[in-house]
């Protein structure tokens, strides 16, 4: 017969994974809507461009020096403004970790894995370029216990998957070539 303690833990272990399950899956919606939301102000800003090109003076037209300047072409002025573009929302705490890519900077991430990015740059400038998860959390300031150690390793392993750390050998942490290079 079971003892109750080994079927509570079954159920915590398959409680746990399913909760991993759906992290999983809610990290991949949420990119792919970072990804779309980026795509979706670059278009934007394109329509505004070409809204500006269209709507502004051209060369010999009123309002431009040149040939032809003062010269009233008879149009009337265009006044439709170039449409407000949104810019993307900044990062909230609990919020996901999207995939590198150049156009991004830290900043497209949440203050708590700025943090940790900020102490990779700062070490590898100081000659450490490689840390463990117990390593980055002392100079976080955090307390040396499990409980915190395993929330920084889970941070860095979603970095590493994301792109912005490198894990050259298991539970050792870099930052990775691409946000190193200044993006």
């Amino acid at each position: 017969m079971a003892s109750v303690v080994g079927l509570l833990e079954e159920r915590e272990l398959a409680a746990r994974e399913r909760v991993e399950e759906l992290r999983e899956v809610a990290d991949r919606v949420l990119a792919e809507l970072a990804e779309a939301e980026t795509a979706w102000h670059e278009w934007l800003i394109a329509r505004q461009r070409v809204g500006e090109v269209l709507s502004g003076p051209r060369p010999g037209q009123a309002g431009e020096a040149g040939p032809g300047a003062g010269e009233s072409s008879g149009s009337a002025p265009a006044t439709n403004a170039p449409a407000e573009v949104p810019l993307p929302r900044a990062a909230r705490s609990g919020s996901i970790v999207p995939v590198w890519r150049p156009a991004l900077s830290m900043d497209a991430l949440a203050p708590h894995y700025q943090r940790i990015l900020a102490t990779l740059t700062e070490q590898a400038s100081g000659g450490k370029p490689v840390m463990s998860c117990q390593e980055i959390t002392a100079v976080l300031g955090l307390e040396p216990v499990p409980a915190s150690v395993e929330g920084v390793r889970s941070k860095m392993k979603r970095l590493a998957d994301r792109g912005w750390a490198d894990e050259p050998t298991p539970g050792r942490f870099t930052l990775a070539a691409g946000p190193a290079g200044g993006s």
